[in-house]
């Protein structure tokens, strides 16, 4: 079977439609939380992390807040401190201790 340059399928755009009929992009690309530049879809070292939001008695609210890190910053050892910055909200380390009980 060969397909010719001019049969419906290459002249076409592929789109993709949800369950209401409406056209929806076939990727959404995801962001860095550190960095704010596009994650590729070959970046293979990027993580997602899914952090949970507690009350001021540290108990879980059901709530999760999603941050994105990319390979390029993951590959230059800065996971770990970008994670703590974004989690404590900027704010210094000596500010953000756990609440004493």
């Amino acid at each position: 079977m060969f397909l010719h340059l001019t049969s419906p399928s290459f002249d076409s755009p592929v789109t993709m439609q949800n369950e209401a009929g409406d056209n929806v992009d076939l990727y959404i690309p995801r962001k860095c939380s550190w960095t704010n530049r596009l994650i590729e879809a070959q970046d293979k070292a990027a993580v997602q992390l899914n952090v949970a939001e507690i009350d001021p008695t540290g108990r879980y609210t059901g709530e999760v807040t999603v941050y994105a890190i990319a390979g390029y910053v993951r590959h230059h050892s800065e996971s770990d401190m970008a994670l703590w910055h974004l989690v404590t909200k900027g704010t210094r380390s000596a500010e953000a201790k756990p609440s004493q009980q």
